[in-house]
């Protein structure tokens, strides 16, 4: 994540939804286009608010806190991308939205490809920031870190933005160690999302730091998979992906900071508002 604190714009007021048994909180911003914007792990949807205003210009921007995050209070269930996925495709449903673009980073992105995977017809377009589709891309020592997470850790994130935030706006401030173990367990089983993503039918852009959580290789890989990377464009565009995907490597960026960036919110909107 970042050193800075995490600070919501003054006056905001969001809702709660029952989707799926989980009391989804969410707040919406601005008017247009509707988006889903999801946080990553740790986090909520306050960690947009430096680059909400440029979001918030030209859509309607729904915040979602995922289950057990920020506002939103954990229930008896894994922590599991395919059930979080589910519950953002109830929530479309709950809102009666059509085919909002779904963006998400980290966790978030994790998520928002598994509403496009399991929910097709309920997306318009994906962006999807720092999420890898295999663990083993991940940089080997990101991975012992980890395998580190877990309420014991608790003590330790006291001085962390990741811990004010959830003692700031949680229900129940005192589940803190318990979300560190699910996700703990959460980060610890293997998966490996490379044919799921293959058949992908969600126009889609891949987004990574320059120095991100896995190498850029990884994230070239997630776009091959697109149909990208694998032949010239051409003058016209004919050589691009057939399914309109895109893929930004933002520069000077890493994996925790690249959701507070003013790139991430530029190229979020130039792939939300190309045409066919």
């Amino acid at each position: 994540m970042t050193a800075t604190a995490w600070t919501a714009e003054p006056g905001t007021s969001g809702q709660y939804a029952d989707v799926n048994g989980v009391n989804l909180y969410y707040e919406t911003h601005g008017t247009g286009r509707p988006m889903i914007l999801l946080h990553g792990g740790l986090g909520s949807g306050e960690m947009f608010a430096p680059i909400l205003p440029m979001l918030t210009d030209q859509h309607q921007v729904i915040l979602v806190d995922l289950q057990g995050h920020g506002r939103t209070a954990d229930v008896d269930r894994p922590l599991d991308v395919t059930l979080m996925a589910d519950d953002v495709a109830a929530l479309i449903d709950h809102l009666g939205l059509e085919k909002p673009d779904v963006v998400g980073y980290s966790l978030g992105g994790g998520v928002a490809l598994e509403v496009a995977i399991r929910h097709p017809d309920k997306v318009g377009r994906l962006v999807a920031a720092s999420a890898n589709i295999r663990r083993d891309a991940i940089y080997p020592e990101m991975l012992a870190q980890q395998g580190q997470v877990n309420s014991a850790a608790a003590e330790f994130m006291k001085d962390t933005p990741m811990y004010e935030l959830y003692q700031r706006v949680a229900p129940r401030p005192e589940d803190f160690p318990r979300l560190l173990d699910k996700i703990g367990v959460a980060m610890s089983k293997d998966f490996d999302y490379t044919e799921q993503v293959r058949g992908l039918q969600v126009p889609t852009l891949v987004v990574a730091a320059d120095a991100d959580m896995a190498p850029p290789s990884h994230y070239v890989e997630v776009f091959n998979l697109l149909d990208g990377g694998l032949r010239d464009g051409g003058w016209t565009g004919e050589g691009r992906p057939k399914g309109g995907h895109a893929l930004a490597i933002l520069p000077g960026l890493t994996h925790y900071d690249l959701f507070a960036s003013p790139l991430f919110a530029a190229v979020t909107l130039a792939f939300l508002h190309q045409t066919p």
